[in-house]
């Protein structure tokens, strides 16, 4: 692992020394590749155009993320900025010298990658959805076949700036990105054929929530009581990250599945709810102004609970917040915010009879 490591070092140097002007660029990439724009952008216009690719992108996220956590805690991956100064390979000779940026720092271990798994799954979903609408009609003409060529060289261009993006600031090796892109494929293909999950029950919801929080608390209790200590990687991320500022709560494995698991009970909460089956299921719901509607207001309160910072210094509190956040701002934007939006509409309608 030696070599693969220092070759991921050295790929991580090349790129830094070459295209340190491309810095801003890569700092983007990587902060939109996050799973929050997923679920603070993407959701939201997905689900009120198309609620099951909507579902089906919080489905992907959440579970992806969650075999990405227990991914990592089973294959204890290093990080550059860490591996670099631990690492006995170089010996007397001066090992590489790698810049540190503000979102470096992550907590958790780094196999495989979070960002590129997440990401590929995200956005294979989203591609895959688009083509089953705009070529179903036009499977065999020229124009279906260049649009489905262009989405996928999109698709592809995406992962690469993501990959080399993780690469640049030294939060991946080069073979923790590759394999994060991979296994995001494999999940979001997976859910293309899993049809339950759009008419899901809130005991389903529940008991899946139950499911991934009670098997990653188990397996953590588990392998701590045999002396292995999945949470390792935060004194490495305290020692060795050049500031005490970079390193961020929210990165730290229960605090991802906390959110993660929030946004999941808040989509069940929201589907099962009488102001959903009211206002989407409803004539109203499939009025254009409805849920152009419904996306603008639902992008604005989501950015309200996404800027609202929540206390850091005790960490227990942090993740019952988180929760909670997470919950309410997927309620409000599966339920009601499309309740009031109906409603308003509804008594504007009635204003002009």
């Amino acid at each position: 692992m030696d070599l693969l490591h220092s070759a991921g070092v050295q790929a991580t140097s090349y790129l830094q020394e070459n295209f340190m002007n491309f810095q801003d660029w890569f700092l983007f990439i990587s902060a939109a590749a996050d799973l929050k724009t997923t679920f603070f952008v993407f959701f939201p216009i997905w689900f009120h155009l198309s609620e099951a690719v909507g579902i089906r992108l919080i489905w992907v996220a959440v579970i992806g993320d969650w075999f990405n956590l227990v991914f990592k805690w089973i294959l204890f991956g290093q990080r550059p900025y860490w591996w670099v100064h631990e690492t006995d390979f170089y010996g007397i000779t001066t090992p590489p010298v790698i810049r540190q940026f503000p979102i470096t720092c992550e907590t958790g271990p780094g196999s495989p990658s979070g960002h590129t798994m997440g990401s590929s799954g995200v956005y294979y979903v989203m591609v895959t959805a688009l083509l089953s609408r705009l070529l179903l009609l036009q499977q065999k003409t020229l124009t279906a076949r260049c649009l489905r060529g262009l989405l996928w060289v999109g698709f592809w261009i995406v992962q690469v700036c993501v990959c080399l993006s993780r690469v640049f600031l030294a939060a991946h090796f080069p073979h923790q990105v590759i394999s994060g892109v991979i296994s995001g494929m494999l999940v979001a293909e997976s859910f293309e054929h899993i049809y339950s999950i759009y008419n899901a029950s809130l005991r389903r919801y529940i008991g899946t929530i139950l499911f991934l929080f009670g098997f990653a608390l188990g397996f953590y209790l588990l392998l701590k009581m045999l002396g292995v200590d999945l949470l390792w990687t935060l004194e490495k991320a305290n020692k060795w990250c050049e500031r005490p500022e970079w390193v961020h709560i929210d990165t730290t494995p229960f605090a991802s599945l906390l959110r993660n698991l929030g946004i999941l009970f808040g989509l069940g909460l929201g589907l099962n709810s009488p102001m959903y089956v009211e206002s989407c299921k409803g004539k109203q719901g499939q009025w254009l102004t409805f849920r152009l509607s419904c996306i603008i207001a639902s992008l604005f309160i989501l950015h309200l609970f996404d800027s609202f910072e929540l206390p850091t210094d005790r960490e227990f509190l942090f993740y019952i917040l988180s929760f909670c956040k997470s919950t309410c701002a997927h309620v409000c934007a599966v339920a009601l915010i499309p309740y009031c939006i109906s409603r308003l509409l509804w008594q504007t309608e009635k204003k002009d009879l």
